[in-house]
């Protein structure tokens, strides 16, 4: 008798945490697929478009083969509601190599934008260190993009050395928007030159490859190496990215959200 109300205490005990592990692990298990992206009904239809269409060359998980990674997709990621990614479906990019998918209808075409999306978001919740391939431009189009084009035109000074019809054309399409937000705090642009008049007062001049007080070297316009000490000698050097340096000192954050939201207008 006692070993039975002994036995009848355990199995009533382990009913109870049963019971309680198979509630709450059936809401958990919920929960998990309410945020999982990829369980949506359009992105699983989405998966099966894609899957007969686009696997061969970008990779079961859009993280690419033979052709890129769509993970890391400027134009993916920059993507609203098909925005980009329906025209070029539908057009293709013969040139290299992509063939026109015009035969796919406009939901089967929504739903591959749809996997394509949640393929992104599934990759980036899974990185240790933040999306590797950078945030979607919705996540970061905090800023205002009428005052940045005031910050531009005005107190930046941009204008005065790019063109938005120029330089700048097209700039939104060209990078990931991480990278296009970091371009403007550190920009990559032409190296720095330097004239380097000697004692007798020849001049040379070339790519600057090191300059410090004691030492300065160049390479000349026919790739020869030339490094003098310094001492007696003149310096002239041009940094092109110089204005930069100094904006570095006098951004805000509203100033690069702003600046940044009107680049992303440049398309």
């Amino acid at each position: 008798m006692l070993r039975w109300t002994r036995y009848a205490f355990f199995s009533t005990a382990s009913c109870a945490a049963l019971l309680f592990s198979l509630t709450f692990g059936v809401k958990g298990a919920v929960a998990q697929q309410r945020t999982d992206p990829m369980a949506a009904d359009n992105v699983q239809r989405g998966a099966k478009v894609y899957a007969a269409n686009c696997t061969f060359c970008h990779g079961p998980t859009a993280k690419g083969a033979v052709g890129p990674s769509l993970i890391d997709s400027a134009l993916v990621r920059h993507d609203h509601n098909g925005d980009q990614i329906a025209p070029l479906l539908h057009r293709g990019r013969i040139e290299k190599g992509m063939p026109s998918f015009s035969t796919l209808t406009q939901d089967q075409v929504s739903d591959v934008v749809a996997f394509l999306h949640a393929r992104i978001l599934f990759t980036d919740s899974r990185e240790t260190e933040g999306p590797r391939g950078g945030y979607q431009k919705q996540q970061l189009l905090t800023g205002n993009a009428h005052a940045g084009e005031a910050y531009f035109n005005d107190r930046g000074q941009c204008a005065q050395c790019h063109n938005v019809k120029g330089d700048l054309a097209g700039i939104a399409a060209k990078y990931q928007p991480t990278e296009l937000e970091g371009r403007i705090l550190y920009p990559r642009g032409k190296a720095s030159t330097a004239i380097v008049t000697l004692r007798d007062g020849s001049q040379h001049a070339g790519k600057l490859l090191h300059v410090d007080p004691f030492y300065v070297a160049i390479e000349d316009a026919n790739g020869n190496y030339h490094s003098w000490n310094v001492s007696g000698l003149k310096v002239v050097v041009n940094d092109p990215l110089e204005k930069h340096r100094q904006l570095l000192a006098t951004y805000t954050n509203k100033d690069v959200h702003d600046l940044f939201a009107y680049l992303e207008t440049l398309k």
